[in-house]
């Protein structure tokens, strides 16, 4: 059996805003996609890149073609929330994260998710991920 690979992650803490609640006083569940965004973001921020060099100086987009959350306990007004980010998967057209919500002071999971990205131009047609992307993603995964 081979030994586990440590990819790249990112942790970013936030905390709960009153409007990202619900009447019962939890966090509304599509508020938890939102953060694995920021995560998402972060992350690549870290990788030496940003979504919007991505977009503007190489006409790239990576399109949510799937999202999966696991919601593992609820989440309060003013609690401070980790989201742990990490490249799970990287081919020359698809992108892969995955995600864990974790409470900050005792780190309980809170959620798990996953998207799955497809790289498109700016016309939305599947396209290729430029290589300079490639190569950070691939080094992001020990590849």
């Amino acid at each position: 059996m081979k030994p586990k690979r440590h990819h790249t992650f990112h942790e970013t803490r936030l905390r709960v805003r009153y409007a990202e609640t619900d009447q019962m006083g939890v966090v509304y569940h599509a508020n938890h996609l939102i953060w694995f965004e920021v995560g998402r973001v972060e992350l690549m921020r870290q990788m030496g890149f940003s979504y919007r060099d991505l977009e503007r100086e190489d006409g790239r987009f990576i399109a949510v073609a799937e999202a999966t959350c696991r919601y593992r306990a609820p989440v309060y007004y003013d609690e401070e929330v980790v989201v742990r980010t990490r490249l799970k998967a990287v081919r020359e057209k698809v992108v892969v994260f995955s995600y864990e919500l974790l409470r900050a002071d005792n780190r309980t999971l809170l959620a798990e998710g996953e998207t799955t990205h497809i790289v498109t131009d700016s016309q939305m047609q599947v396209a290729v991920l430029p290589e300079k992307y490639l190569r950070a993603f691939r080094a992001a995964l020990g590849k």
